[in-house]
């Protein structure tokens, strides 16, 4: 039988309302030194990506105790073919959204993306290095926010676990993709509809497997794609496009 979410009813461990702002904070925090700690070049640009990872599980194992690994499961060659179906639904979901929306709004570029198209081989290996640290933090960034929003539905507004499940995914995926907004100069849209729809299918996965390294997995699968089409494309004979 498969386990219950983590520390919204209690189980493996009780957290309260001060416990969760805790962790909201740190996140916050992760996030600011992602976005804010001037490190450019490889590999002092790891630092930034492993604090946005090791913050937030500082702030966990403080208020959780040696519970805070409940979050990760086992990886096998069942977990790993998760990541693959994953990641694959996360990019034809997204790419499918971003039919839609383009119909209606201008997209801004991701400018890593667009970076990757002059880069030597080299480079792109030293720029995705720091990507996995990053990729695993924004999971974070995802995960415990949906694990709050479903604490205080069913724990505080006494909230069905189903209806909690679905409140919580909204808007841990609005968050999630607010916090891309600078990314893409402000896009609402695209952030929160674009961006939120990827965050959406990745939380599925970690809602399907309880496994962060799933939904990790997933992530880094789905963005790899991307940045190393840009690559290819960048370096692709001029009337080509691979």
């Amino acid at each position: 039988m498969k386990p219950d979410f983590p520390f919204y009813a209690g189980l493996p461990v009780h957290l309260n309302g001060r416990h969760w702002l805790m962790l909201m904070a740190a996140l916050v925090l992760a996030f600011g030194v992602l976005a804010l700690l001037p490190l450019q070049g490889f590999p002092q640009s790891l630092i930034p990506a492993l604090l946005f990872v090791i913050l937030p599980l500082l702030a966990l194992r403080r208020v959780a105790g040696p519970h805070w690994t409940v979050l990760f499961g086992p990886v096998g060659l069942w977990q790993l073919g998760q990541m693959v179906a994953f990641a694959a639904l996360t990019l034809v979901g997204s790419l499918a959204m971003g039919l839609i929306l383009s119909q209606f709004v201008t997209f801004s570029h991701n400018p890593v993306a667009v970076s990757l198209g002059s880069m030597t081989a080299p480079e792109l290996v030293a720029r995705l290095i720091p990507t996995l640290p990053q990729l695993v933090g924004e999971e974070l960034l995802g995960i415990l926010p949906f694990l709050a929003v479903l604490w205080v539905s069913v724990t505080r507004m006494h909230l069905s676990r189903r209806v909690g499940i679905m409140l919580a995914l909204v808007i841990s995926s609005l968050f999630f993709g607010a916090a891309h907004l600078p990314t893409y100069d402000w896009n609402w849209a695209q952030a929160l509809i674009g961006i939120g729809t990827a965050r959406v299918l990745l939380t599925l996965a970690y809602i399907v497997t309880r496994n962060l390294w799933v939904s990790a997995g997933a992530h880094v699968l789905n963005d790899w794609t991307g940045f190393l089409f840009a690559f290819a494309v960048g370096h692709a004979p001029i009337g080509t496009t691979a």
